[in-house]
């Protein structure tokens, strides 16, 4: 294959441009499952289930919820969530308060605690990508800041 002018493809372009939809899809799905199985080796706590550290994510993110929307985002059963939210409640890592207009709900909250062991943790996660991105090339880094917006626009369908 070749560019306008005669101009060759890049190899990486040839591949990409060889592989059907289908394959591309086997080959990105296993690549970014790998990388988050990798990251997830870098948590700081791993007393926590990805489950709970999800919950606590989307609370850090949106603010109290009440455990519905806490589910809906998290797209989970309530009933699930209810279990969740038991265990992080042990631990210290939320709290409930009653919802400010309707007195039959409650919203969850983070701690302190919580909103400090997700920093630590993102830190972690970040100095080890960070590490792993300075031994890249300049064009490679260049790759990934474009892939990481199509993957975000793709994570949001």
């Amino acid at each position: 294959m070749s560019y306008a002018n005669g101009m060759a493809m890049p190899p990486t372009a040839v591949r990409a441009a060889a592989r059907s939809h289908a394959e591309l899809a086997s080959v990105l799905r296993l690549s970014v499952m790998r990388l988050g199985r990798r990251l997830r080796k870098e948590r700081s706590d791993e007393s926590l289930t990805p489950s709970q550290m999800a919950a606590l994510g989307t609370l850090e993110r949106h603010g109290p919820l009440t455990p519905r929307e806490l589910a809906e985002h998290e797209k989970i059963q309530p009933p699930s969530m209810t279990r969740i939210l038991t265990g992080l409640e042990g631990l210290g890592l939320i709290d409930r308060a009653p919802h400010p207009t309707d007195g039959r709900q409650v919203r969850v909250s983070l701690t302190p605690a919580a909103r400090q062991m997700i920093q630590e943790d993102r830190r972690r996660r970040d100095a080890w990508l960070a590490r792993r991105l300075r031994e890249l090339t300049a064009a490679e880094r260049e790759t990934l800041e474009a892939a990481a917006e199509i993957l975000g626009r793709l994570a949001r369908s």
